[in-house]
């Protein structure tokens, strides 16, 4: 059955992007897909408008999202370009306002921290890791989550730990206080951030979701 959505999609073009656009193919979304690169793109449906340009545009944003009832974004970091995370993230939250949408899901990893976390050990391995490592970056997402939590949006911000890029296994575990398991499928990310666009359950939250591996 169609869907009475018209969903924006922010990194649609990217590896985990394809599968949540995959997926929301198969349950009937209507989208309008951000790429910077359309000529690239190998899926083709009659239920995807794209539009040309860059998440760090305003303008281009403002395009995307008009029309639209909900976004998702699963936007990362691009090796040396300029930082993403915090330009996007107010892009939308501008457009959305303008336009008086209200659900907005994104993507981040496990090292992104929280009110009210727990992590364990790994988990906060991985934080300290990113944070090392990629400081700029790790400061980056955190501001994202910074305006996020100013705004007056539905937003929901899914953690994800290391992504293995296959279809996934159906069974995921979650919890808002840590991170269950070391890896995730793309096909399970893509079917939880799809599953949000009518769910409440993560309003204004940020779940660690992890696949259920056999």
């Amino acid at each position: 059955m169609k869907q009475t959505l018209r969903v924006a999609i922010l990194g649609g073009g990217g590896r985990t992007g394809r599968f949540v656009v995959a997926e929301l193919v198969q349950q009937q979304y209507q989208m309008k897909l951000l790429l910077r690169t359309p000529d690239s793109f190998d899926i083709q449906h009659e239920l995807i408008e794209i539009i040309k340009g860059d998440a760090c545009d305003p303008g281009t944003v403002d395009v995307l999202v008009q029309n639209c009832q909900a976004v998702i974004s699963t936007i990362g970091q691009r090796k040396d370009e300029p930082l993403v995370a915090e330009r996007a993230t107010k892009n939308v939250i501008s457009a959305m306002e303008k336009y008086k949408l209200q659900r907005y899901i994104l993507l981040a990893g496990v090292n992104i921290d929280m009110p009210g976390d727990h992590k364990s050990a790994n988990t906060k391995a991985a934080t300290e890791w990113m944070r090392n490592n990629f400081p700029h970056i790790q400061q980056d997402r955190q501001n994202a989550l910074y305006w996020l939590a100013q705004s007056d949006l539905e937003w929901t911000m899914v953690r994800v730990p290391f992504i293995h890029f296959v279809p996934g296994c159906g069974r995921t575990k979650i919890s808002l206080t840590d991170c269950l398991g070391n890896s995730i499928m793309a096909g399970d990310v893509a079917n939880f951030l799809v599953q949000q666009l009518t769910k409440g359950d993560f309003i204004r939250q940020s779940p660690f979701i992890s696949s259920v591996l056999a």
